[in-house]
């Protein structure tokens, strides 16, 4: 199932069916309850309310009943508030550390023995074909990152790897869009990666059910056309079950958390000279099974 959030003069949370052309309220599967907001969606439902959901999507009268067309609707960032900070990983790709050390002059040879977190902040993140904006004279370094994003679907405190799954609602892809200016005069990641419109997410979330454990999703970007990033979630240093696990140790995950997962080599900032966006680029995020995020840079 592929949840969305959406807009047709107000902001509603639906279903995609499964031709992928058509979208469903929440609200008009009569046997679930009322929902707000994908957050609410998320804490609420059950798992009985997700097999109604599943068996509707299969009768096509109620589709013809009950449906829009996507080209009729408006998608939004399927969580457009979320709880807290965006919880990101940096450098989980060995050949993404290889090209940020050729950019710093580090020891290419340094292996990471545990994760690099930081955070994002952003109170609305920016949805599919929706503009990031350039912050002309603020930055003049603006990258991409493509990234798949685990969303959290019920607390969890000390969650053994083994059990990660079983904390996940499910996947989406997001755009870490950064500073990379910004990162260096800072000397830290959070000022460079926070400006307003860089947390882009969507253009779904797609529930786990969908994508089977362990996640091995071929992940790409273009800028322009141009293929830039190209690379398999197999690749990621730590794996979903140990960054689960390991955040959660001492530290709550809440449902609705959204956690980036790091990306692959071929960022900007990694070309010689470095290729950054600018105003008019068009960046394409793709992701195995998920979708494709777009967005223009203004």
């Amino acid at each position: 199932m592929y949840f969305a959030t959406y807009s047709n003069d107000i902001e509603k949370v639906g279903v995609i069916t499964e031709d992928g052309q058509r979208i469903i309220e929440l609200g008009n599967f009569n046997e679930l309850a009322s929902f707000d907001s994908m957050i609410d969606f998320i804490i609420n439902c059950s798992d009985e309310e997700l097999n109604i959901i599943g068996s509707s999507l299969k009768d096509q009268e109620f589709i013809n009943s009950n449906s829009t067309e996507i080209s009729k609707i408006k998608l939004c960032a399927p969580i457009k508030n979320p709880r807290r900070n965006i919880i990101c990983l940096g450098l989980n790709y060995r050949d993404h550390i290889q090209e940020s050390q050729s950019v710093t002059k580090e020891d290419k040879t340094k292996e990471l023995k545990q994760p690099v977190y930081f955070s994002k902040m952003a109170s609305v993140l920016t949805g599919p074909d929706e503009n990031v904006n350039s912050h002309k004279g603020v930055t003049e370094e603006i990258d991409y990152e493509v990234e798949l994003a685990v969303i959290i679907g019920k607390d969890g405190t000390n969650i053994p790897a083994e059990e990660a799954e079983d904390y996940i609602f499910g996947y989406s892809i997001f755009n870490d869009v950064s500073a990379r200016d910004l990162q260096r005069q800072h000397k830290q990641w959070i000022k460079g990666k926070s400006l307003d419109t860089f947390s882009v997410l969507g253009p779904y979330i797609v529930h786990k059910s969908e994508i089977p454990f362990p996640v091995h999703l071929n992940v790409s970007s273009k800028v322009n056309g141009e293929l830039r990033q190209s690379s398999n979630t197999k690749n990621l240093i730590f794996d979903l079950p140990y960054i689960i696990s390991d955040l959660s140790k001492g530290l709550t995950l809440k449902a609705g958390d959204i956690i980036a997962t790091g990306t692959p080599a071929g960022v900007g900032m990694g070309f010689k000279p470095p290729k950054y966006l600018k105003s008019g680029d068009v960046v394409e995020l793709e992701i195995e099974k998920i979708g494709v995020l777009r967005n223009k840079i203004i």
